[in-house]
């Protein structure tokens, strides 16, 4: 059976029910994503392309780091035993040779081989040279001052783990190994489909009842900070033709399918039904504060998410589905970087919904700065974060330490 047939024979559709009853979020994301595959391909990228990706396999070490016995320290390689018993008041004499023997220590520097006839390293300062003598005035054990072959990483030690995120310390240490290139999860494409018949294209001025279309670079910002390569297009009428053609264009090319506007139950609002013709509306209807006409669909093997138009709402359920859906293709198992912080003020919630409240962090304390207001940016960028409120609770008293959740 189609999957639109089986939308049909369940009764009225999707928009037909409209928001009588809500999805909690994380009931949403199971039955999303329990219907959805990773990529399943890989892509080689050179070293130097590969911070903030995510790694396609495990990386393993072809050499040891470092590879030989390395002076940590300016000075001499000498035999441990030729400076027992030295002291500041009762120096040892050695001679300064260019090889190690009994009695003869050699000049190394920091990061330099050690010679094999040393077993430590006299720092330069715990000594005084006056031509080819040289005073000793600290004792060593043996070791001391020298890293051993492999103290960094030994052959075969497993470097990074498949899924994790390459950072710039993982650059500098697959350099030093000599490894240029790396297998990779590739950033999906994702099409990001603004809609609505009021709105302009961005460099026009707005009429009345108009408005500049901003939704669709600032989600795929998002998409490009998460992991995804955004495909931007511009703006749709609310035309179900004109949808249909680019939903049906964008499944041929993208990995994934964003609209933005036209998903709550309104006279104009006629994306739902185009992608109930076209496939399976799964959730539409989340209860989510603010974000709650928001929808989730599979259209053939191809997640589709419908934002709402206003736009700290898109916002919200971008954190919640397309981050989500973004790492889930590209097998990202990084969590999200949050901080503990102490709440202020007082934060009232409708209960029922999960609650997205935008927060300013001063001095370890969160005050918050709104909780509904959808439409109002503003309040995003001069929020530090936010903080979710559960379902069943009414709110959060100030005092109450709270998670703090950064925008990225």
């Amino acid at each position: 059976m189609r999957p639109q047939e089986r939308c049909r024979r369940s009764g009225a559709s999707v928009k037909e029910k409209g928001f009588k009853s809500l999805t909690r979020v994380e009931e949403a994301k199971k039955k999303f994503f329990s219907l959805l595959e990773h990529l399943g391909r890989i892509e080689t990228a050179p070293l130097s392309e590969s911070d903030g990706r995510i790694a396609g396999e495990d990386v393993y070490a072809p050499r040891p780091a470092p590879h030989y016995r390395r002076a940590a320290m300016d000075g001499f390689a000498v035999k441990a035993s030729d400076t027992f018993g030295a002291s500041e008041s009762s120096p040892n004499r050695m001679k300064v040779g260019d090889a190690v023997s009994p009695g003869v220590a050699a000049p190394v520097h920091t990061g330099g081989s050690v010679p094999d006839e040393a077993d430590a390293v006299l720092k330069i300062e715990d000594t005084r040279k006056t031509g080819d003598d040289l005073e000793v005035y600290a004792p060593l054990a043996p070791g001391d001052n020298v890293s051993p072959v492999g103290e960094d990483v030994n052959e075969g030690d497993l470097l990074i783990e498949k899924g994790s995120r390459i950072g710039p310390s993982h650059l500098g240490l697959l350099r030093s190994l000599g490894i240029e290139s790396l297998k990779l999860s590739p950033k999906p494409t994702v099409a990001v489909i603004p809609t609505g018949e009021e709105l302009v294209s961005p460099g026009e001025e707005p009429g009345p009842g108009e408005a500049v279309q901003s939704n669709g670079i600032m989600i795929a910002g998002c998409v490009r900070r998460w992991g995804g390569e955004p495909e931007e297009r511009e703006v749709l009428s609310d035309r179900p033709e004109d949808l249909r053609s680019a939903l049906n264009s964008s499944l041929e090319e993208s990995d994934a399918v964003v609209f933005i506007g036209g998903s709550s139950v309104g006279r104009r609002d006629r994306i739902i039904e185009v992608l109930e013709d076209e496939g399976e509306v799964l959730v539409h209807g989340v209860a989510v504060q603010p974000g709650k006409p928001a929808a989730l669909a599979l259209i053939g093997d191809t997640p589709v998410l419908v934002l709402p138009g206003y736009p700290v709402a898109a916002l919200a359920v971008a954190y919640f589905f397309l981050k989500s859906l973004i790492q889930y293709l590209i097998g990202d198992e990084g969590e999200d970087k949050t901080a503990t912080v102490k709440l202020k003020k007082k934060i009232s919630s409708k209960l029922g919904s999960l609650s997205l409240v935008r927060v300013k962090v001063e001095d370890g304390e969160a005050y918050p700065i709104r909780v509904a207001g959808s439409g109002v940016l503003s309040s995003v960028t001069r929020s530090d974060g936010f903080v979710l409120v559960p379902e069943d609770s009414e709110g959060v008293a100030a005092g109450k330490s709270v998670e703090l959740h950064y925008w990225r």
